[in-house]
């Protein structure tokens, strides 16, 4: 399985390396709200966490979708702004700037990324600020999720505008509470990784820096496609013309493991990657639970379950839509997760959300979690 980029006829100097504030503060929010994702990170998750205010932290809950089961689109504007430069912005205020040219449908369609899981590689397919199908399709699946989404997702639809203004300001309010120091120290960082990747795809070419870049990164012989090995399937180009020919590579510090792949229609493709080192994993458990846990994730449905279910919880028919099989299949599938003690099921509402036991996964190896995770 992979994600795949064809750059067939994209000239070099059309590949970029660059920082971007807004996508870096994506993935911090994502480490405060998914802490097992990022155990090497949990000093800064639990003093910033301590030192939000009350407030703060209670407007994070009511979006945390955008970052805790998947990484929204509206964090990187740069590579849906049809006219714009193709590149992130020098600061979070320029970057939030590019977010307010978006038009609400991108706008909107990107904020309920999370919704389209199974429509993803078709732009969320119609409008559902337009389309009354749609907008029951997102309201059913942010309904799954819980009462604070739905109304979240409600108030996108119904008050488009005045989202937008709430949105800019808890990211405003972000960056002065804890963001603005943490990326005055790791901006720096990020500038000099450009910089050191830049020369080496001019000296070594694509092939050379993309092992610099990630070992889930390559490129055919005749450099027309970029894979990224990940654990789901998805194509785009490097050269659509709605928004102008171009690839952007940007670093993480907060990443780890995360290999995005921003890969929607008429977005510029946009490889977001880690910095650093993964964390040595630590010892597995008993042989004949190890050997039990092996033979649970032996079948590749189940390993594909597993990239959803480390994510965030998902509902049986949530995983029969985006996997494309029937619900009894994915019931079966979970069973053996369950019974290997690798899944969480509780109630929401009248749904069964399942969710992957990350701490257990990780016992397995660093390999299989940084995986599933890509």
């Amino acid at each position: 399985m992979s994600v795949t980029i064809d750059i067939a006829g994209l000239p070099a100097e059309r590949i970029r390396f660059a920082p971007s504030p807004l996508a870096e503060l994506c993935m911090a929010l994502h480490a405060l709200s998914q802490p097992a994702h990022h155990p090497h990170l949990a000093s800064w998750a639990t003093a910033t966490t301590t030192a939000l205010d009350p407030c703060l932290a209670d407007r994070l809950l009511e979006a945390d979708f955008l970052w805790r089961s998947s990484f929204s689109d509206i964090f990187m504007p740069f590579a849906g702004t049809p006219g714009g430069t193709g590149l992130p912005a020098a600061t979070l205020a320029e970057e939030l700037d590019v977010l307010d040219l978006l038009d609400d449908e991108r706008f909107v369609t990107a904020a309920l990324e999370h919704c389209w899981l199974a429509l993803y590689d078709e732009g969320g397919a119609r409008s559902p600020l337009k389309d009354p199908a749609s907008r029951a399709k997102v309201l059913e699946a942010a309904a799954a999720r819980g009462p604070a989404q739905l109304r979240f997702s409600l108030r996108l639809l119904d008050d488009t505008a005045a989202v937008r203004v709430w949105l800019r300001r808890l990211l405003e309010d972000c960056d002065e509470a804890f963001f603005a120091e943490t990326w005055q120290r790791i901006g720096p960082q990020q500038v000099a990784d450009t910089r050191h990747k830049t020369e080496v795809l001019r000296h070594k070419g694509l092939p050379a820096v993309l092992r610099e870049v990630s070992a889930a990164l390559s490129v055919d012989e005749a450099g027309t496609t970029i894979t990224a090995d990940k654990m789901v399937n998805g194509s785009t180009t490097a050269t659509d013309p709605r928004v102008g020919p171009g690839l952007v590579l940007i670093p993480t510090n907060f990443g780890r493991p995360h290999l995005l792949v921003l890969h929607a229609p008429g977005w510029r493709p946009v490889l977001h990657y880690p910095l650093g080192s993964p964390e040595p994993a630590s010892a597995p458990g008993s042989v004949e639970l190890l050997r039990l846990r092996m033979d649970a994730l032996a079948h590749p449905m189940r390993m594909r379950l597993c990239r959803s279910l480390a994510r965030a919880p998902y509902t049986t028919g949530e995983l029969a839509t985006v996997h494309g099989v029937s619900a009894p299949e994915v019931s079966r599938h979970l069973a053996a997760l369950k019974k290997a003690g690798l899944l969480h099921t509780r109630r929401q509402g009248r749904y069964a959300q399942h969710q992957l036991d990350l701490p257990a996964v990780a016992r397995i190896g660093s390999d299989f979690i940084e995986g599933i995770l890509r």
